[in-house]
């Protein structure tokens, strides 16, 4: 879950469209295309020591331990989390920085508890929300929301553009005008520090380029990889394809976007 609001400050809000002349085949405004994207999901939750508390890995390899009274408790990369029991097939998610709300989401779980929806929520800078729908299956053995779980099944209820441009000699600008974030990035392999308002503690980003149409990001963490992400474009400059690895997920996220 905390993967998903990550991706949505790069990738899902709506974007105010420039016009950009340039050879550059990144350059321009894409429009996801939900129907040929794969947006992958894993996350895991385990009983903790202490009653009524849990470990949640919504972050794979970020743990964050904290009982369910619906408090905001630290979380990982300057965020709080808070965990509330709405019933006991349904809780409800909440994430913060600096008491700004950037996640709300509600879990439901199934009767035979092998099935979980999430019902997810992001809140961008400008004030305006995107929302997913997400259906998980277990595939570890536990009870009640205590589990691995993957995501099979996803449907997309908001617009997710993204605006590219010409950087410098040779690098890029990713703007996104709905989370008021803008990532500039050359492609040395030095980390570079994007700007906006929600974003989470010592985020960054690295590039390298793989040839004219094709790049690979990696997002790191105060220094700790994130996920890395193979962007291509497709020789007829049409699509926008991110493939993206992230730690302790066996499949990657993949996002496909049209040319506007």
């Amino acid at each position: 879950m905390l993967l998903r609001s990550l991706r949505m400050l790069l990738a899902g809000s709506l974007l105010t469209a420039t016009a950009l002349a340039s050879p550059n085949p990144f350059a321009g405004t894409w429009k996801m295309n939900p129907a040929k994207s794969q947006l992958i999901d894993t996350m895991r939750v385990e009983a903790a020591a202490a009653p009524n508390t849990y470990t949640f890995y919504l972050s794979l390899t970020n743990p964050e331990t904290i009982p369910l009274d619906g408090a905001d408790h630290p979380g990982i990369f300057g965020t709080t989390l808070a965990v509330t029991a709405l019933g006991p097939n349904q809780w409800k998610v909440i994430r913060k920085k600096s008491g700004t709300l950037l996640i709300s989401a509600i879990w439901d779980l199934s009767a035979d508890g092998n099935t979980l929806t999430d019902n997810f929520t992001g809140y961008r800078a400008d004030g305006t929300t995107s929302n997913l729908l997400y259906k998980y299956v277990r595939t570890t053995p536990g009870s009640g929301f205590v589990a691995t779980w993957e995501s099979v099944e996803e449907q997309v209820h908001s617009t997710a553009e993204l605006q590219i441009a010409p950087y410098e000699d040779d690098g890029l600008s990713f703007i996104n005008s709905a989370q008021k974030m803008t990532k500039n990035i050359k492609f040395d392999g030095k980390d570079y520090s994007a700007q906006g308002p929600n974003l989470l503690d010592g985020y960054a980003t690295s590039g390298r380029r793989l040839n004219d149409h094709a790049i690979e990001l990696t997002d790191k963490i105060k220094g700790k990889m994130l996920n890395t992400q193979d962007v291509e474009v497709s020789p007829d400059g049409k699509t926008l394809t991110f493939t993206i690895h992230i730690p302790g997920q066996s499949k990657p996220n993949i996002q496909v976007f049209d040319r506007e």
